[in-house]
């Protein structure tokens, strides 16, 4: 019998205290009962000098400038005390990185551990670019850190994991999930018609008609652009 797909995540961050009400409150919670993913968080302040009582993992940057810059030697301690498997990929959260899509999520998903290291404050020390294997971005826009992107990351690539969403077909039909360009067809539920102000709102008929050919033709033509 085959062995079942599942994923590892380690994620390396100075605010651990963040991802425990998500990730243990969504479908990534039934992913980790059913062993289909494991999820560690590292806090990188264990990985401090153990001389400093402050815990320190930054420090100003050389050649002056505003913030503080995430430190190299916590870093590499904390990735080297990591167990790693064969197919183990090293992700640095950072905006100028590779746009994360549907695609990319799929690609990373054939890996067996994603460790993810999330940016804060001014960033990371450039000599951290020699430990990992490469940078993603969830998008061009400022964050204060790197735990959303983080649990983005975490959460796009376990749903490819089989058995993490409920129903394959599920997957299949959700948005993006054939392509970047692909985008949903409106959906409905009860009750048929709802009122708002003065309107009444009803679910197209054809949906109600029971002819799956005539629905999925109208899907097909309204899917959302």
């Amino acid at each position: 019998m085959p062995k079942k797909k599942s994923i590892q995540f380690d994620i390396v961050t100075i605010f651990p205290n963040v991802f425990s009400e998500y990730f243990n409150s969504t479908i990534l919670a039934r992913a980790q009962k059913k062993k289909l993913i494991k999820i560690n968080i590292l806090d990188l302040r264990k990985f401090a000098k153990k001389s400093d009582p402050h815990k320190s993992v930054d420090d100003r940057p050389y050649g002056g400038g505003p913030g503080m810059i995430l430190m190299f030697e916590p870093i590499a301690k904390a990735l080297k005390s990591i167990k790693r498997t064969k197919k183990a990929r090293i992700i640095m959260t950072a905006p100028e990185g590779k746009k994360l899509t549907q695609k990319e999520a799929k690609r990373l998903s054939q890996y067996d551990q994603l460790i993810i290291l999330c940016g804060r404050y001014e960033g990371f020390d450039s000599r951290v670019e020699e430990l990992i294997d490469e940078k993603i971005s969830i998008g061009k826009y400022v964050l204060a850190g790197g735990e959303l992107p983080a649990m983005v990351i975490t959460e796009t690539v376990a749903r490819h994991v089989p058995g993490v969403v409920g129903h394959d077909e599920a997957l299949t039909e959700e948005t993006f999930s054939k392509g970047d360009d692909y985008v949903e067809y409106p959906q409905y539920t009860r009750p048929e018609t709802v009122k708002h102000g003065r309107k009444k709102l009803s679910v197209p008929k054809v949906l109600l008609s029971g002819d799956h050919a005539k629905i999925k033709d109208w899907r097909d033509k309204n899917k959302k652009k």
